[in-house]
């Protein structure tokens, strides 16, 4: 017997906001039910788990132990310019002069998240990135 992942959970102050940020972000649809307001909602992914939104009191205070990573499919530079344009800010930046790497960006609520290099950016390299951002 084995678990299967049902979703990734993030706490935060504005569930709805935030998974709207989240849905523009990669593309994909809220769950149908969500609305302004709701304290719980989902952000829909075509595979895996959902992103699941959980309404808290509490503020984050503390750099993520689990994050995010994305894979854009336009070049990392322009996604991290639509992203910005979305509400991320930058956190810091861990692109390498000979374009390996990536950048670390937060969501409007402080989660960091990474964007790698898309896979027109690397080419036929591998790029250990997306293992250990």
């Amino acid at each position: 017997m084995v678990s299967v992942v049902q979703n990734v959970a993030i706490d935060c102050s504005d569930a709805y906001e935030l998974a709207r940020f989240w849905s523009e972000a990669t593309g994909c649809p809220l769950h149908p039910e969500d609305r302004r307001g709701s304290r719980e909602t989902q952000v829909m992914l075509p595979e895996g788990p959902l992103l699941y939104f959980n309404q808290v009191p509490e503020p984050k205070t503390i750099k993520n132990r689990i994050h995010l990573c994305l894979r854009p499919t336009t070049s990392r530079e322009e996604e991290i310019e639509r992203l910005l344009a979305l509400g991320a800010t930058p956190v810091a930046d861990r692109r390498e002069p000979d374009g390996a790497g990536w950048a670390v960006l937060a969501d409007p609520e402080g989660n960091e998240f990474c964007v790698l290099r898309s896979e027109s950016d690397r080419g036929s390299e591998s790029d250990r990135a997306a293992m250990s951002p």
